[in-house]
């Protein structure tokens, strides 16, 4: 572990995929992580860092019927996620709330609102509205994109519209643009396309390959950035699509996942194949802007430590 911290663990009985920070708690530290069990039954675990911040804390542990591959968190209400999971060669998402747990030790099953069960293809992901309260989602499968309206009371989600991404573009994740809530962009092996959920239409692409992950930079408008298999990280303006506006040398080996701070501008978390997770301090110098001709290659991360 390098950055001068003993950090703070928790252990899970099997292994994960996903983590998600639960934004609507804005009075602790909290977090919800799902597990990848092939044989066993999965867990999801609700997770909170003490008030001393010297230890995390499982604040619930609820059994899930499959192994889970993507989960996020409600922005506006804490008791509320969403997971994408598989059984066998079946994929299947929904939207689950946790029980009142009033400090029993034994924590009541998830209560499914309702299952997003329009898809026809693979489910890659479940996005939320980007902030505040709203009943809208996004899933995105292999072959198109759909904008859900969610009913929490009745316990329903109704499709609004969706879109084939077209026999081309094979998707595998997307992002939804916290600065234009009518934008959403995904990723396919080839490209990053960018929609209109008013059209639900295309309305950029930016050709690039082999793109993991994406994140939008919250605190600064039209910024992009991308985990991809070969290249590190790249932070990109998309009014200038033809370069990056700069670079980060990424991992040992394949970079996979990465997060812009909501918070503080310039500071990016990154996961990749070398067992590392990086955090990046990304803001250039005087707070100058990002050029296609400024590159960030020369920066180290400014926190790093290994997954065991």
């Amino acid at each position: 572990m390098q950055g001068g911290s003993n950090g703070v663990g928790y252990g899970l009985k099997y292994q994960a995929r996903c983590i998600a920070d639960v934004k609507a708690d804005t009075d602790h530290t909290t977090f919800l992580t799902g597990t990848l069990s092939l044989k066993e039954e999965n867990e999801v675990h609700l997770i909170r860092l003490s008030s001393d911040g010297t230890e995390l804390v499982c604040e619930g542990l609820f059994s899930h019927p499959n192994e889970i591959w993507d989960l996020a968190s409600c922005p506006f209400d804490q008791r509320i996620f969403s997971t994408v999971f598989s059984s066998s060669e079946s994929y299947g998402a929904a939207v689950w709330q946790i029980p009142e747990l009033y400090g029993q030790s034994n924590s009541p099953q998830l209560e499914c609102i309702a299952s997003l069960d329009a898809h026809s293809s693979k489910i890659k992901c479940v996005l939320w509205w980007p902030s505040g309260r709203h009943d809208k989602l996004i899933s995105i499968d292999e072959q198109s994109i759909f904008l859900w309206s969610l009913d929490s009371s009745k316990k329903s989600a109704q499709v609004q519209s969706q879109e084939s991404a077209g026999m081309l573009h094979h998707l595998s994740g997307g992002a939804w643009d916290p600065h234009d809530v009518n934008v959403v962009a995904s990723t396919s092996e080839s490209s990053i396309q960018f929609w209109d959920l008013r059209t639900m239409k295309k309305t950029n692409s930016l050709e690039y390959s082999h793109v993991r992950s994406m994140d939008y930079d919250s605190k600064k408008e039209h910024m992009l950035i991308t985990a991809a298999d070969d290249s590190g990280i790249n932070i990109w303006d998309l009014r200038m699509l033809k370069a990056p506006a700069a670079e980060l040398p990424g991992h040992a080996h394949w970079t996979w996942a990465v997060k812009s701070n909501p918070e503080f501008e310039g500071l990016i978390l990154s996961a990749g194949t070398d067992s590392a997770v990086n955090l990046w301090l990304a803001s250039p110098p005087s707070n100058a802007e990002l050029t296609p001709d400024r590159s960030l290659s020369s920066f180290l991360p400014t926190f790093s430590f290994e997954l065991l």
